[in-house]
């Protein structure tokens, strides 16, 4: 595309610089999805924040994000010579991931040392890494040339914009131009904004205003005029990306959702070019400062990077993060029962499935312990339903199920018993209140008249203050009663009966409840053998004042409560038109078996169930005894997550813990996922009666049910993937918090409802708060890449790695660790990559070997 006639182009002389239209808006699209998407706050979920390099090894990632952000894959290496001095990170340990890096033929794996005396030698020369070289945009040339940080100005310009454009509902005046594409409605607020001239930047407006007012042609112009070598496009723009990460994680999650749903958005793309923008106009109005000529000099090093230090460094810091992560699997394989105990073959009173959730396992093995006549399954925590559940008052609700896929069934919010008129006067007491109470906040929250109401009204929320602080309670009314009375919201629940909603059909025709119900019955392994209650525990936590309260609860039910999903589930699954279906395809459900909707609360270790006035007479009993062992495994549970959470001494237990739940200024209430660091997918007596520390994902699954192994595939390309990226969400929010991380909780200010900042401005904050992985004084969340263990034939797991590329990068280029337990439960197989496998000597003793 021709340049702008009303522009002046920068003379250079490499001719090649003029990008064709097609490969440009490629290298735009490549640049804009190498950052992970961000989930709004409304469904905050785990995303692994390395996503957009995940087609690359581990330390190939690393060099680049070095490169592109200036940010670490690793710990600081004295984290890891410290494991070596006090003997957790032995020789063998180091030796095996020396050649393990050595196999991989990567330029990295070159640098490394030849041997474990050559490691130890450069660990002690170089005692901390060599600090690492971002690729040069023109903001850093400026800031160079001058002494003043321009990237600084650029991002807090550009959040401010973004914020008022993307902002979807706390902002009481809407933005103007939030009609038009990004990039176009940024150029139009641009051309107002005068605050780059008053801080320096000459001709910024009119800089703006000169470039086209298309997205990719003005990315034509700006690289045009900037002189970016073709060879090192792809470097400089991920540098932008990467400078503007937060809202462009917004941007990409924009796009990852009209994809998922079957549409198109360059939103990603056009955030871009805006960074793009001010790069030109930094360099245009900064000229007589010496910032053309401190762009010259440091773009020549675009088109060829060189290896330096920071390279190597980075090959031997990777190789350290391998070595510790051999160490802890090393005391991971000393927890497995060396004879396992055999399945238990009497029929179990009780059946309790849970969320593979690693707070689930805590709660497992509590109950399993309060009780031998229990058994427990572990399942996805959507239990297999993925609904789009729709709240009472509402036409659209949201996506009850991993992000990962989309809603198949749309279920609606009834109140139970409720005539159709009954339920209309309800559904508009509540809109009513929910009107008045917008009002009333607009009203405290207006520019005028929030003066008057502090001044007239103020001291009459001192007694409310005053609850809220003394943790008595909630600072605001929890969103499934809003608007209605308790009553009515104990009455709340799911309609499976087919209606028409919003000219939409929701609920479950009798055809595909049958369907639904066979198939989660066979993904969970559960066939035959069912106890007389049977309990399907879906999980939420219970926090105040958090904008990040979704991310504690069901990352398989997209950052909602298991709720819905698991009363569901329950309702299809007791229906005696289902049942008799079942037996039809060879799964016969014993006419006793009374299936049980729950939610297990993951902050205060409470488990509710749903609907016991439908459990029959003949099953009180059974009820009124599961009801205790839940309240005792409850206790169990506490008291094992005590230890963790720093309680003030001389309190009961139950009682702070409780307490946390409610305390407006509890920054942690729980510890979510922390310390998340392996997977297993195999029958649950091979982990019966295990510690494993509230540390690992626990899937039940049995490969000799699984005919065609299409339960296998599932998991491995659905749950399997799902906790790699609660894994490296942990794990880069502790190597680098101020990259993939959220800062301070303390600090947070909740923007356009959709994200946080850090403070009262900088770029939106992406990942989770530092208080989520530390405590003050230690970290919570040792960073280790996923340890995955299955118990299935090897011929089988190469199947699903050959035929989903997503799985093949996971366990190819180095993101998690794979293992195959074998029939008799010791962990038997490593996967070394290329769909090839190593025997460990000596099977669970030598995980690492």
């Amino acid at each position: 595309m021709p340049a702008n006639p009303s522009t002046t182009a920068a003379t250079h002389d490499d001719a090649e610089l003029r990008h064709g239209a097609p490969a440009l808006r490629d290298a735009l699209d490549r640049a804009a999805r190498k950052v992970a998407p961000v989930w709004p706050l409304r469904h905050f979920v785990a995303v692994n924040p390395y996503l957009g390099v995940a087609e690359r090894g581990f330390a190939e990632a690393g060099q680049i994000l070095g490169r592109a952000a200036g940010t670490r894959v690793t710990m600081p290496r004295a984290h890891y010579t410290d494991a070596i001095a006090s003997g957790r990170i032995t020789d063998a340990d180091l030796g095996t991931a020396l050649d393990a890096a050595q196999s991989t033929g990567s330029a990295l794996a070159a640098e490394l040392p030849r041997d474990v005396a050559a490691i130890r030698a450069a660990l002690a020369a170089n005692p901390t890494s060599a600090p690492l070289t971002r690729t040069p945009c023109v903001a850093d040339a400026a800031a160079t040339a001058t002494g003043k940080d321009w990237g600084r100005l650029v991002v807090e310009r550009l959040s401010l914009w973004a914020a008022g454009y993307f902002d979807e509902g706390q902002a009481s005046w809407r933005q103007p131009g939030r009609d038009l594409a990004p990039y176009a409605a940024w150029r139009a607020a641009a051309v107002l904004d005068r605050t780059p001239e008053i801080m320096g930047i000459k001709g910024f407006r009119q800089t703006v205003r000169g470039l086209p007012a298309n997205a990719a042609d003005a990315a034509e112009v700006i690289l045009d005029r900037l002189g970016v070598p073709s060879a090192g496009l792809d470097a400089y723009l991920h540098r932008l990306v990467m400078s503007f990460g937060g809202w462009s994680a917004y941007a990409r999650y924009r796009v990852w959702q009209a994809e998922l749903y079957g549409g198109g958005d360059d939103a990603h793309a056009e955030v871009l070019v805006a960074r793009l923008a001010w790069d030109l106009a930094i360099l245009e109005g900064l000229r007589a400062r010496g910032v053309a000529q401190a762009w010259d000099s440091a773009r020549s090093a675009l088109a060829a990077p060189v290896m330096t230090a920071a390279d190597t460094d980075i090959a031997i810091d990777v190789l350290l993060q391998t070595a510790l992560e051999h160490a802890w699997q090393r005391g991971l394989a000393g927890r497995f029962p060396v004879a396992p105990a055999a399945a238990v073959a009497e029929r179990p009173k009780v059946q309790a499935a849970f969320c593979i959730d690693v707070r689930s396992e805590v709660f497992r093995r509590a109950l399993e312990s309060a009780d031998r006549e229990v058994e427990t399954i572990g399942f996805a925590g959507f239990f297999g339903f993925p609904i789009e559940y729709v709240l009472l008052g509402h036409d659209h609700g949201g996506a009850q199920c991993p992000v990962l896929l989309t809603p198949t069934f749309v279920v609606r919010e009834a109140v139970e018993g409720a005539s159709e008129t009954e339920e209309v006067e309800l559904l508009g007491l509540r809109m009513l209140r929910r009107r008045a109470a917008k009002a009333w906040k607009s009203f405290k929250r207006e520019a005028v008249s929030s003066f008057g109401f502090v001044e007239t009204v103020g001291l009459a929320f001192g007694g409310k203050l005053a609850t809220d602080s003394l943790r008595l309670t909630r600072t605001v009314v929890h969103p499934s009663a809003d608007g209605l009375d308790q009553a009515v919201v104990e009455r709340l629940g799911p309609r499976l009966t087919p209606q028409e909603l919003a000219g939409r059909i929701v609920g479950f025709p009798p055809a595909e409840r049958l369907a639904m119900a066979g198939a989660v019955l066979g993904a969970m392994s559960m066939t035959e053998g069912f106890g007389r209650l049977v309990l399907l525990a879906g999980h939420g936590s219970t926090t105040v004042n958090n904008p990040h309260a979704t991310g504690l609860d069901c990352g398989a039910c997209g950052g909602h409560t298991g709720e819905a999903n698991a009363r569901v589930a329950a309702a299809i699954l007791n229906d005696p038109d289902v049942r008799a279906g079942l037996v039809e395809k060879g799964t016969i459900i014993p006419d006793d078996t009374v299936f049980l909707g729950a939610l297990h609360d993951t902050t205060t270790d409470e488990v509710v169930i749903f609907d016991q006035d439908t459990v029959p007479a003949s099953h009180r009993d059974d009820l009124e005894r599961l009801l205790s062992l839940l309240e005792e495994a409850g206790r169990r549970s506490r008291a094992e997550r005590a230890a963790w959470l720093s309680l003030e001494e001389g309190r009961p237990v139950d009682t702070a813990v409780l307490e946390r739940s409610r305390d407006w200024s509890q920054v942690r209430p729980e510890w979510g996922l922390a310390g998340c660091a392996a997977f297993i997918a195999a029958p649950r007596h091979r982990t019966h009666g295990t510690d494993l520390g509230g540390r690992s994902f626990l899937h039940s699954y049995e490969w000799r049910k699984d005919d065609g192994f299409g339960v296998l595939e599932l998991i491995m390309t659905a749950p399997m993937v799902v906790a790699s990226w609660i894994s490296l969400q942990y794990y880069g929010s502790t190597v680098d918090n101020e990259m993939f991380g959220s800062g301070n909780k303390v600090l947070h200010n909740v923007v356009g409802t959709l994200g946080v900042l850090e403070g009262n401005g900088g770029d939106l904050r992406v990942g989770l708060p530092w208080q989520s992985v530390h405590d003050g004084e230690r970290l919570i969340h040792e960073p280790l890449r996923l340890s995955v263990v299955i118990e299935a034939p090897t011929e089988a797991m190469n199947a699903v790695i050959a035929k989903h590329d997503a799985v093949r990068q996971l366990v190819d280029n180095g993101w998690l660790h794979l293992f195959q337990m074998n029939e008799t439960g010791a962990v038997a197989q490593r996967y070394t990559g290329s769909l090839t496998w190593i025997p460990l000597a000596g099977g669970t003793a030598s995980m690492a070997a």
